[in-house]
Formats: C-alpha cells, sequence, structure tokens
C-alpha cells in the first residue's frame, strides 16, 4: 500500500524566513547590543512574528535546523 503525503501539510508550521535586516531599521535598544554590524539575519515564521535575530545567515539556518525547522531566503 502507498501512502500519499499532502507536503503542504506535512511542512506548515515548520517553513521559517530568513531574511537580512539593515540595524538602521531595529530599535534603538537592539541597535545598542550590536554594535559594529550593519547586517543581521532574521528568522521569521509565516505569519511575520520574529524568532530570532542574529549576525550571519548561516547562523539563522543551524539555528532554524536545530529547532526542526525548514529555513528559506527572503529577500
Amino acid at each position: 500500500m502507498h501512502a500519499k503525503y499532502d507536503f503542504d501539510k506535512l511542512v506548515a508550521g515548520k517553513t521559517v524566513y530568513v531574511r537580512p535586516v539593515k540595524t538602521a531599521d531595529l530599535p534603538d535598544d537592539l541597535r545598542e547590543q550590536v554594535a559594529g554590524q550593519d547586517t543581521l539575519y532574521a528568522v521569521h515564521r509565516a505569519d511575520g512574528e520574529r524568532l530570532a535575530l542574529v549576525k550571519d545567515r548561516s547562523l539563522a539556518f543551524v539555528l532554524a535546523r536545530q529547532n526542526d525547522l525548514a529555513p528559506v531566503t527572503v529577500h
């Protein structure tokens, strides 16, 4: 018997989006914490909620995968 999977349902809630964020666009309190960085990378859920803000793209992908999430890049 062959099982059929609905791919959209399988990954629903697991996909997160990684995008660059200019530090100049961050609130003052966050900017102070990341002095010297021009760009950070945000990990967002599909509904836009920011889950993490990290110093580089590869770290964002590692963080997502370590939490059983499927990261994709957004520009």
